[in-house]
C-alpha cells in the first residue's frame, strides 16, 4: 500500500468535480500502464483489454461500485454525466448487473467527508483500488521571487495486490498519476 500527496489545478470553466479528474487521470494511467490494468483469475493474471473505472457510491443497502466504461477514451465532462447517473442508480437501487460488474479499477473517494487519508480494500479480482482522502490548501514558498503561493494538496492511497503489483510498479502508477492529475492538459479533455 503506497499513499501520495498531490497538488492539482482545476478550471472554473468546467462544471465537473474533483473525482471526475480523478476518474480521468487513473484511466489515461492504465491506459499508459497496462501492466497495471489487469486483474486476478484462478490460474493467475490476467490482462485486460478495456479500462473500466468501478467508483466506490454509499447507498441505504451498502456500498456498491458502478462502472465508468471505457473511461481512457471519455472527456471529463461525459464522466463526469456518466458517473451522475450511475451514482443515482446505485442510490435508487436500480443499477443493472452490467452497471455494476467488470470493472477493472476502483476508486474510492472520501473527501467529502472530510476523511484526509484512508486504505481502501481491494474489489477481487481487480488488482487495485485508489482511496482518495480531501484536498486541503497549503502555503508554498516560491524559490523564484520568495512569494508565497498557495496549492490545493490531497492525499491518495493505492493498495494493490502484490501478485500483480508490486510497491516498485505501484510507486509508478502513482508518480504517473499524479502527473496527469496535476497537469490535466495532459489528458484528452473532450
Amino acid at each position: 500500500m503506497l499513499t501520495g500527496c498531490f497538488f492539482f489545478v482545476f478550471s472554473d470553466q468546467i462544471k465537473v468535480s474533483v473525482n471526475d479528474f480523478i476518474i480521468k487521470a487513473a484511466a489515461v494511467t492504465l491506459r499508459d500502464m497496462p501492466e497495471v490494468n489487469v486483474t486476478w483469475s484462478g490460474d493467475g493474471p490476467h490482462p485486460l483489454d478495456s479500462i473500466h473505472i468501478s467508483v466506490a457510491v454509499a447507498t441505504d443497502r451498502g456500498l456498491i461500485t458502478p462502472i465508468i466504461r471505457d473511461a481512457a477514451n471519455k472527456g471529463v465532462q461525459e464522466i463526469s454525466a456518466t458517473a451522475k447517473v450511475l451514482a443515482q442508480k446505485a442510490r435508487d437501487g436500480k443499477l443493472l448487473p452490467e452497471e455494476y460488474q467488470g470493472g477493472s479499477f476502483s476508486i474510492s473517494n472520501l473527501g467529502m467527508f472530510g476523511i484526509s487519508g484512508f486504505s481502501a480494500v481491494i474489489n477481487p479480482p481487480q488488482a487495485c483500488i485508489l482511496a482518495v482522502g480531501t484536498s486541503r490548501t497549503e502555503l508554498q514558498l516560491n524559490e523564484d521571487d520568495q512569494t508565497l503561493r498557495t496549492q490545493q494538496l490531497m492525499t491518495v492511497t493505492l493498495s494493490s495486490d502484490g501478485r500483480l503489483v508490486d510497491d516498485e510498479l505501484a510507486s509508478r502508477f502513482l508518480d504517473k498519476f499524479r502527473a496527469n492529475l496535476e497537469q490535466p492538459q495532459r489528458m484528452a479533455l473532450a
